[in-house]
């Protein structure tokens, strides 16, 4: 069932080729700060760019104002878009599942084929920050290690690196509410397609062949700087996840937020941007 998801003003669209991991995709995309694009979508700044990478059922609306503080922060260009079978892009087919690989299809293919339509080449590319938060989080990361040249740095926010059961139950709850709250008609705004946005991301999860799925080992090819950050209080996730990755990535550093849950730029904003403004002022 197709929903009345606002497009706003300041929205673009990017048309992907089709490849071996999926068909011909229209992406929804912004630049943020006013000086960073012209009136087609086009870069024209020479400020680095944060790549910003939504959680499971985010879109470019979902994320709010958030992205344009920290860019105001860390004087940087952002690039925020909803990925495929979210917001406006490209809705997920209902007959198609997501692959237990889906994140990686998303680092090694969807990011890379934006990043080349918009014309942001390797120079660029090398000055990149990539911010992901939750499944975001896990393709920031992914993008990291697959790309290990192609990016300046990787900032990971409650990121998942394997499965964990305190994260199978709470999608499960969440399902629950779906179907019986107002939580669809909530998530609706923010979706073309909220049904395809949900059960895409809701399926995966709960799918008993995604229980083995890790990316820990993968992220040992990552060789710029990596800050991975979770607050005591996620539902999704304990602190293994992100205590887990200088196992791999010993220059990785970590941030652990008190009273704070499983999205730190909702619960602890001020504190994250802080967080992340340091850490990357040290590699600017």
């Amino acid at each position: 069932m197709q929903n009345a998801a606002v497009e706003t003003p300041t929205s673009h669209f990017a048309d992907l080729p089709a490849t071996a991991s999926h068909g011909p995709l229209r992406i929804e995309y912004r630049w943020l700060n006013d000086e960073a694009a012209d009136t087609t979508g086009n870069a024209t700044s020479h400020a680095p760019i944060a790549v910003f990478l939504h959680e499971g059922l985010g879109s470019i609306a979902m994320w709010r104002d958030w992205p344009q503080s920290l860019c105001e922060r860390l004087g940087m260009r952002g690039l925020v878009y909803s990925r495929p079978g979210y917001g406006l892009s490209t809705p997920r087919p209902h007959h198609v599942k997501w692959p237990v690989d889906f994140m990686s299809d998303q680092a090694r293919d969807i990011l890379p084929a934006l990043l080349d339509e918009l014309d942001i080449g390797l120079h660029e590319r090398r000055r990149m920050w990539v911010i992901g938060h939750s499944d975001g989080g896990s393709i920031a990361l992914l993008y990291a290690a697959l790309h290990p040249d192609a990016l300046a740095g990787a900032v990971a926010i409650a990121p998942h690196v394997f499965v964990e059961e305190i994260s199978v139950q709470s999608i499960a709850q969440t399902k629950l509410l779906y179907e019986t709250t107002d939580l669809r008609d909530k998530l609706a705004r923010y979706h073309a397609d909220v049904d395809s946005a949900f059960y895409g991301w809701n399926d995966i999860w709960l799918n008993p062949a995604f229980r083995d799925w890790s990316i820990a080992q993968q992220l040992a090819t990552i060789r710029k700087p990596l800050l991975a950050i979770q607050g005591h209080d996620d539902n999704y996730g304990t602190m293994a996840q992100i205590d887990t990755i200088p196992e791999y990535v010993p220059h990785a550093q970590l941030v652990k937020l008190d009273a704070c849950g499983h999205s730190p730029h909702r619960d602890a904003p001020d504190r994250l941007n802080e967080a992340i403004a340091a850490f990357v002022s040290r590699y600017r």
